[in-house]
């Protein structure tokens, strides 16, 4: 599997997301520069100028339309994917962490982060079809998680809303009346702060990746645990495979404990497990530094993942990989 290297980012990468089709592969990183590309060929189409802080995630529209970018300078916006135009600006009085469109685009969650004296949030809001009739409002806000949530995503049907962060608790949240109807549970569930949650493509179950070293495949509905994968290092990003039960797992120690003796050890590797067996089945190396962003082409042929060292490897996979029995 020969890697595409690309160079586009000056600062860590912090999120991919392909688009549905996946033929596009828009990255976020530190640098303030959302970056789109070509996801066949690693070739760089364009760029969307504007924030003044890291971006920590981004989200595409079903039509390949609207991109959505959550950002440190306390803004979400969104962007003409086209033109790279900016559409709107929505602020908050804290920075911007996560953003996830609902399925047919009509809805945005987005989390802030906890900021002086404001407590972290999870707001929603209405996203308009025709840029021009958009407004700033919150049609829901939601409240009772204790530090960072790193992560909120739609649930099945967008009834639910699901977030993560630092306290490590999970919860469930009723999407039209913002009722809190579930937690994770403190005994089988993380037990430090949860990096990453990725949904799986028909919204049944989801992965959450820790720094407690696991991660953690859940049912979406009843979030009863179903499967725990272990590594020796803290997990940063988690994809889960939309052909094959395979689960990939992107991690390292925080940047600031990475010593030089690490970079030859090779440790900073992307992990592939058997969604059903636990079993580690494989791993790709190549960053030179932790990975913080995984993600699968919809096809299930290729897979990227973006490290602290600023560089997107994009793999397609050779034949063999079809064929791992275990």
């Amino acid at each position: 599997m020969r890697p595409i290297l690309m160079k586009g980012h000056e600062r860590p990468l912090t999120f991919l997301k392909y688009n549905r089709e996946g033929d596009l592969l828009f990255s976020c990183a530190k640098d303030h520069t959302p970056t789109v590309w070509f996801a066949d060929n690693g070739e760089r189409l364009g760029t969307y100028r504007g924030h003044n802080g890291a971006v920590w995630s981004c989200d595409v529209s079903r039509d390949s339309m609207k991109l959505i970018t959550g950002s440190a300078d306390q803004t979400v916006k969104l962007w003409n994917v086209q033109n790279g135009s900016q559409l709107f600006t929505f602020s908050f009085d804290s920075p911007a962490r996560s953003v996830d469109f609902s399925i047919g685009d009509k809805l945005a969650v987005i989390t802030t982060d906890p900021f002086m004296e404001v407590l972290s949030a999870i707001h929603v809001k209405r996203i308009a079809r025709d840029p021009s009739d958009q407004s700033g409002e919150s049609v829901l806000i939601l409240r009772g998680h204790h530090g960072r949530i790193n992560r909120a995503v739609w649930g099945p049907l967008d009834k639910t809303i699901i977030s993560a962060g630092e306290d490590a608790i999970i919860r469930v949240w009723d999407s039209e009346t913002g009722k809190l109807l579930k937690e994770s549970d403190k005994e089988s569930g993380h037990k430090k702060t949860i990096t990453s949650l990725t949904m799986a493509a028909d919204g049944s179950h989801f992965i959450t990746g820790s720094q407690d070293k696991s991660a953690k495949l859940w049912d979406s509905r009843t979030l009863t645990l179903l499967k725990t994968y272990v590594t020796e290092r803290p997990v940063n990003a988690v994809a889960m495979s939309p052909l094959l039960d395979h689960v990939v797992l992107g991690g390292g120690q925080d940047a600031s404990s990475v010593t030089m003796t690490d970079h030859r050890a090779g440790k900073f590797e992307a992990k592939f497990y058997d969604k059903i067996l636990q079993e580690e089945i494989g791993g790709v190396k190549g960053h030179f530094g932790p990975i913080n962003a995984l993600a699968f082409n919809p096809d299930g042929k290729s897979f990227s993942s973006g490290g602290e060292d600023g560089y997107v490897r994009l793999h397609h996979f050779d034949p063999d990989y079809f064929n791992i029995k275990i």
